[in-house]
Formats: structure tokens, C-alpha cells, sequence
């Protein structure tokens, strides 16, 4: 039986605070996995699919995407539906964490694929305490490794 990778948690958030805070709180919980950020969408499906979208750069990795909706150069939504519909990526879980708590919004993003939905509490200590809880949940979560 082969040792699965560990996990990469790529985190795409253009807000530094929010990002710097999701980070300090999952390292919190003891996850000390590597993380990927990216502050733009363009980047981060750079890394997700590769300079030419195939998807191939990420056979064989095992890939946990905390998304935010709200980007300076696409919207998260988007991001979601191509990792979703990629061969490669398509069994990565995606985490979205955003502001947003339009019913709407939310269950567009369950249509796409997402795997769970976070509003970010507006409050600090609330934020931070579920960033830890996300954390506690990425330490026991397992994450299909794709071919």
C-alpha cells in the first residue's frame, strides 16, 4: 500500500488579513500541511491546472482549495466550476470561505461542486474560531489522491 502525499491546502484570498488569519488559525489546530496562497484567480488556476489548463500539473497531488468568491480578476465561482470540471481536479475538495451568505450564491456554489460553504464571521474571535474548527476538520479529513 503506497503512503499517501500529504496535502496541499491552496488558499486563494486577496485580502492579506483574512489570509494571514486563516493561516495562523489552521496552523493553530495543528495542521502543519503546506500551503499554497494565491491572492488572484489567474494565478492560482496557473497552479491548479497549469499554464495550459489541462490539468495534468496536478495528477498524482493531493490538493485541498479554500476558495474566496470575492477576487480582484475573476470570481471565485468560476475558479470552482474549472477546478470541478477538470479530470485532475475535479476530486480536490473545495472549501468556499467568503463573505457572501446569499442563499443564491451558496447553493450556486453547491450546484458547481463546492464541498463545503464558510461565511466568514465578520467578527474577529468568530473568524478565528472557525478557521480553528476548519483546521481541527482538515486534520481528520481525507482527500482522494487523483491519477
Amino acid at each position: 500500500m503506497n503512503k499517501s502525499k500529504p496535502v496541499t491546502i491552496v488558499m486563494i484570498e486577496d485580502d492579506e488579513g483574512h489570509a494571514r488569519l486563516i493561516e495562523k488559525n489552521i496552523r493553530r489546530a495543528g495542521v502543519n500541511n503546506e500551503i499554497a496562497a494565491f491572492t488572484n484567480g489567474t494565478d492560482a488556476l496557473k497552479f491548479l491546472l497549469g499554464a495550459n489548463g489541462s490539468g495534468e500539473d496536478s495528477a498524482g497531488r493531493q490538493l485541498l482549495v479554500l476558495l474566496d468568491l470575492n477576487l480582484p480578476d475573476m470570481t471565485g465561482a468560476s475558479i470552482l466550476e474549472k477546478v470541478k470540471n477538470n479530470p485532475h481536479t475535479r476530486l480536490s475538495p473545495v472549501v468556499v470561505l467568503t463573505t457572501t451568505d446569499d442563499e443564491r450564491e451558496i447553493q450556486r456554489c453547491y450546484d458547481l461542486g463546492a464541498n463545503v460553504y464558510i461565511t466568514k464571521p465578520v467578527d474577529y474571535d468568530s473568524f478565528a474560531n472557525a478557521i480553528r474548527q476548519l483546521g481541527l476538520f482538515f486534520s481528520v479529513m481525507q482527500v482522494p489522491e487523483i491519477e
